[in-house]
């Protein structure tokens, strides 16, 4: 049966915050869109584009209220589209996960982000699906602030492509094949780049072990 998700990415509006930690989810809407040949339109609260996926219906969302405000646009077009509580997915940076891992959780708490906080507040819930987008937390004592609003380092920006087309397909599981499928396929600790360096050397370990 078709369905209609409204999928928000968390972020800053303003070019100074665009390849920031904080906007990783900007950054994965951005991405589906241009894959999916779709172009954003400035709308009440947010840019928003519409997608379709095998009948399903895909209203992206970027706020534009700033992150601390969030919930403001997420509630407004949540209830516009009287949108389904559980296809509600909120897209957001995460700093207990390494750069480039995804952990998809069909509700909890908003772990200290100012932005869920925000949504939490609006919808007087914290029952609905985020995907959360590691950034690392590589700074010192104090310096969270900071960290979250600073450019992405170079070897990041290397790999960035496959940490968004990761998040692009986990969406895309997340409306086809549904949240559990989608956690058991994408909620992994470390990014594509290095899974594949880890595969890779567990290969070649049990080649030099098979030929001992």
């Amino acid at each position: 049966m078709a369905r209609t998700y409204l999928i928000a990415g968390l972020g800053n509006i303003g070019p100074e915050y665009a390849l920031t930690r904080h906007n990783m989810g900007f950054m994965t809407l951005d991405a589906f869109a241009a894959a999916s040949n779709v172009v954003f339109s400035t709308e009440r609260y947010g840019a928003v584009a519409e997608v379709h996926l095998k009948g399903n219906t895909l209203h992206l969302l970027k706020p534009s209220t700033y992150m601390n405000l969030s919930g403001k646009a997420v509630a407004y077009w949540y209830h516009k589209l009287n949108i389904d509580q559980e296809n509600l997915l909120v897209v957001v940076d995460d700093l207990a996960l390494p750069f480039g891992a995804l952990r998809l959780r069909k509700s909890g708490s908003d772990g200290g982000h100012n932005g869920l906080k925000s949504i939490d507040y609006h919808l007087i819930t914290n029952q609905y699906a985020r995907l959360r987008m590691g950034i690392g937390n590589g700074f010192a004592p104090g310096g969270q602030i900071d960290f979250v609003l600073s450019e992405l380092l170079l070897e990041e920006k290397r790999i960035l492509p496959d940490v968004l087309s990761n998040a692009v397909e986990a969406i895309k599981c997340f409306v086809l094949e549904g949240p559990d499928r989608a956690m058991t396929r994408f909620n992994r600790n470390a990014p594509p780049q290095k899974q594949e360096e880890n595969q890779s050397k567990s290969s070649e370990e049990n080649s030099s072990s098979n030929s001992e």
